[in-house]
């Protein structure tokens, strides 16, 4: 149980963290404050303001109000009166070691053996003789009398053990607080109030009422007796069914967690081997500990071999065309031999996305952006190269998906809920594999205990998109992949919406399927200082005579340790030497399987521990809480750590054509612009922002249309977006495309006027001299093909048949378009007030045709299924022809584009019947 005296701290700085949170005590919100990270131990800040934060052994100091601090002081002097005679007393918990790095060479001990014994049985034996564990039972009656029961089974019990053999007992541990909230008013406890200063105050004047009955700080009634299997529990304060089953409930929840991280950590050694790895990492950003294992840094930093970081090499897609051109054609050929892999699994607290219906904070892939969820986004730009393989080689693909989720924010159940709702969009639900990700225990930055919020129940969050590999080995996604005829997989980040712009996605999966490649990069220029890992060629010479090459990842935390200079390519350059790591990868899928189920710590590559960021939670009090704290992650990209090749010789030029990983380049925007963090009221930086991704989108357009002899103004500097907003919204679908060379034979000429909108939610269309001031949305319902269902089958969509069509020439549009006044404008999310607009609707296979006219002001035509509406000049102003489809245009239309290749190059034709 909690020692007094740690308690007395525990409930000081709850009241201290109640006062800051009150509106009329605002400037207190700057005082130093401890959280409960670990049972009430003094390892971070609490605060309104994460990025105020710091520790007590950091140096870091802040003056302190002095009005702030009087009224700190008083509640410390208040609880320091009571506190007199617990100082000096002997502590209720086991002992800390002061010694990190003896610390793990202890539980690294405890590792080789639990990892040496084949048997539970040998492994209770192992952890029974722990000193912590011995010493933990005979002085808490709360796991004593849980080994009593019959009905809680032996591996829980070891579960259990395992907890307080690495140290981490106080979670097991129970405040007095606690219980009367748990217990209810109706049984003489205390209902949660809505105050967080209520909350800390009841608490602290029930403990100390507590003492003043007792007189004895060591006779506080803590102990609990649980008994798993019958929900039963017996407790001094705790007399009440609600409270048995509150804490058999939360008991049982813990022990699911543990489960999951002795289970999915089993190749590092579970429990034990996850609070090793943290340690080690821990000392290792401390540079206290010089012995770092390899199996946690891939021999980055083992003394056994000499390593040298060099530049990769490898096609520029912007610049060598020709080969971007074939190398996207590899790709499309390939498709039937490609999946898709998505990790969604991260909880993206910085994004702060909110359901505004519930209140309750949403995942990534829940974002509103540009008009849809992030996740349809995805669906839309893989629909889009399918399309493209209909219309080149006439058939027809469904490409499958496996997306990684987990439980952080219900983000499994949210992309479930979504991919129902739009049908699985079209695709069936069996070319979808959802698999959740496990969470994980976050960690203090002091000395690696777990965090609680509450006794039993652990700070969860995802454990990094590294652990994909596993995951997919564990849960079968691999056989299920090779039963849809796939070899590889392109892999995308959520977060990153420009991933398959033009050529990259399909030239990245192209070059890996040619070549016989088993990873690949898609990467660009890096900013120095820039907050992104890189992609290096690395260079190791081991003792044993051999050169090893290959291409990997360093992340920008790892810099420091493993001597990465971020300097720029030239002298006053602010592009960096290295290129920036992206996310975007090719992997060969029997490849990442080997290295998955390799039953290793190679199957979670790239472990990190990242201290630097705030990890925000809320007590059973209602006290906000934020600490610089992290949890072991691993990334992906790593698993290149594992595909080194190797030589007896050291090679001076041509190595990467000979190594298993491989690289490609592309301008940056066309590669990467993510939405990971909220843009803060006058944050004048947009980077990493969905603001600043929209621009580059933007930017995207502006180079497509140009290059198709279409007039328009640049987008400028990202200062002048915080002004007034973008100079023009384009939002093109990618079924257009998705290859800029295919949509560049589908506009020719015209202009599109500053503060104009063109949104083209259609494949098959045509503009010809097209001059656009003010807005045009176009809108098929039909894009790509129908849906059809059949009895107990999901609706599919049918490429290239049954499309809506629409042909401007020689047209002008002339309207107030968007309001670029309005304060409800959300600009990334496509949200905007118009004043007038010109939007074309087109129910199946309709068609629209404009020619030879001018569009003033606000107008609507809406085109039936089966029908072609064709709007001229007539003798009073406009002229409009609706007609029948009949025979074979019911199916295929009156027209279309005709996609033919041509040494490596595309060539559109249309043809009319």
């Amino acid at each position: 149980m909690l020692d007094l005296f740690t308690e007395q701290i525990l409930f000081t700085e709850q009241i201290s963290s109640a006062l800051c949170s009150g509106s009329a005590m605002a400037s207190c919100r700057n005082v130093p404050s401890r959280g409960i990270a670990n049972g009430g131990r003094q390892i971070g800040l609490v605060s309104t303001k994460p990025t105020r934060h710091c520790f007590r052994n950091s140096g870091v100091g802040r003056k302190i109000p002095r009005s702030s601090a009087s009224r700190f002081a008083v509640t410390r002097r208040l609880i320091a009166i009571k506190a007199v005679s617990i100082i000096d007393a002997p502590a209720q918990s086991s002992s800390r070691p002061s010694n990190l790095e003896q610390e793990l060479r202890d539980l690294k001990i405890l590792q080789a053996k639990l990892r040496a014994a084949e048997t539970q049985r040998e492994k209770n034996q192992i952890i029974n003789q722990q000193r912590r564990v011995a010493s933990f039972l005979e002085r808490n009656e709360t796991l004593k009398d849980l080994l009593d029961f019959e009905s809680l089974e032996e591996r829980q019990f070891y579960l259990l053990k395992c907890l307080v053999a690495i140290g981490q007992e106080h979670v097991l541990l129970v405040e007095q607080s606690w219980l009367d909230l748990k217990q209810g008013p109706e049984n003489g406890g205390q209902s949660r109030c809505s105050s967080p200063l209520k909350n800390a105050i009841y608490a602290l004047l029930s403990m100390i009422e507590n003492w003043e009955k007792t007189g004895n700080y060591a006779k506080s009634p803590t102990f609990l007796n649980l008994k798993i299997g019958e929900n039963s529990v017996k407790t001094v304060n705790a007399k009440n069914k609600s409270c048995k089953e509150e804490i058999s409930h939360a008991m049982d929840k813990l022990l699911s967690t543990l489960e999951d991280v002795e289970t999915f950590y089993d190749c590092i050694g579970g429990i034990v081997g996850y609070q090793v790895a943290i340690l080690e990492l821990i000392l290792a950003s401390k540079n206290e500990w010089h012995s770092l294992s390899s199996q946690y840094h891939q021999d980055f930093s083992d003394a056994s071999s000499l390593n040298e970081f060099h530049v990769p090499l490898g096609p520029d897609l912007s610049k060598n065309i020709e080969y971007a051109a074939q190398a996207a054609v590899w790709g499309i050929e390939g498709l039937p031999e490609l999946g898709e892999v998505y990790p969604l699994g991260g909880s993206g607290d910085r994004l702060g996305l909110i359901d505004k219906e519930t209140g309750h904070s949403l995942p990534v892939a829940m974002l509103p952006y540009c008009g849809r969820t992030l996740l349809e986004g995805l669906i839309r730009d893989l629909q889009a190269r399918e399309f493209l393989y209909y219309k080149t080689y006439g058939k027809q693909h469904i490409t499958p998906v496996a997306i990684m989720t987990s439980a952080a924010k219900d983000n499994h159940k949210h992309i479930m809920a979504l991919c129902e709702k739009h049908n699985w969009f079209g695709r069936g639900r069996r070319s979808f594999q959802l698999f959740e990700q496990p969470l994980v225990p976050t960690v203090d930055a002091e000395e690696g205990k777990w965090v609680k919020s509450e006794p039993f129940k652990l700070v969860l969050k995802p454990g990094g998109h590294g652990v994909i590999w596993k995951l997919a080995s564990d849960k079968g996604i691999f056989d299920w992949f090779y039963s849809h005829g796939c070899r590889s997989a392109t892999v995308r980040q959520i977060s990153n919406p420009v991933a398959a712009t033009d050529v990259t996605l399909l030239a990245l999966a192209g070059t890996g399927l040619r070549n016989g490649k088993k990873l690949g990069f898609a990467s660009c220029q890096r900013s120095v200082g820039a907050s992104e890992g890189v992609n290096v060629l690395l260079e190791r010479n081991t003792m044993a005579g051999f050169w090893e090459y290959g291409l990997t990842c360093i992340e920008y935390t790892e810099f420091d340790k493993l001597g990465i200079i971020d300097a720029p390519v030239s002298p006053g350059s602010v592009q960096a030497q290295y290129p920036a790591n992206t996310n975007v990868l090719y992997v060969d899928l029997a490849t990442v399987e080997r290295i998955g189920s390799s039953k290793s710590e190679a199957s979670l590559p790239g472990m990190i521990l990242n201290l630097k960021k705030p990890i925000n939670y809320e007590d059973y009090l209602g006290v906000k809480h934020s600490i610089y704290a992290g949890r072991l992650e691993c990334t992906m990209q790593n698993v290149a750590d594992s595909l080194f090749t190797s030589f007896p010789y050291r090679c001076f030029s041509k190595v990467q054509e000979n190594l298993d990983t491989f690289i490609v380049y592309n301008e940056r925007r066309k590669v990467t612009s993510s939405a990971k963090r909220e843009r803060k009221a006058m944050d004048k930086s947009l980077h990493q922002t969905p603001d600043g991704s929209l621009l580059d989108i933007m930017r995207n357009a502006y180079d497509l249309l140009v290059s198709c002899n279409i007039q328009m103004d640049k987008v400028e500097d990202n200062t002048l977006y915080l002004n007034s907003g973008p100079p023009f919204l384009v939002f093109l679908h990618p079924a257009l495309g998705p290859l800029w060379e295919v949509i560049r034979q589908k506009f020719r000429g015209g202009s599109i006027a500053n503060g104009s909108e063109l949104q083209l939610e259609i494949a098959e269309f045509s503009w010809v001299d097209v001059q656009l001031d003010g807005s045009l949305i176009i809108l098929a319902k039909n894009i790509m093909g129908f849906e059809k269902s059949s009895e107990n089958e999901d609706a599919m969509l049918h490429y290239g048949q049954k499309c809506g069509k629409c042909r401007l020439q020689n047209v002008k549009i002339e309207n107030k378009g968007v309001d670029w006044k309005s304060s409800e404008n959300v600009y990334w999310q496509h949200k905007v007030e118009r004043l007038e607009t010109v939007k074309i609707l087109l129910h199946g296979n309709a068609e629209f045709d404009a020619r030879d006219v001018v569009l003033k002001g606000d107008h609507l035509f809406e085109v039936p299924d089966g029908h072609r509406l064709q709007i001229t000049t007539g003798d009073s102003g406009l002229s409009s022809t609706m007609e029948p489809l009949i025979d074979e245009m019911s199916i295929c239309g009156s027209w279309h584009w005709k996609y033919m290749l041509h040494n490596s190059h595309f060539n559109l034709e249309m043809v009319q019947l």
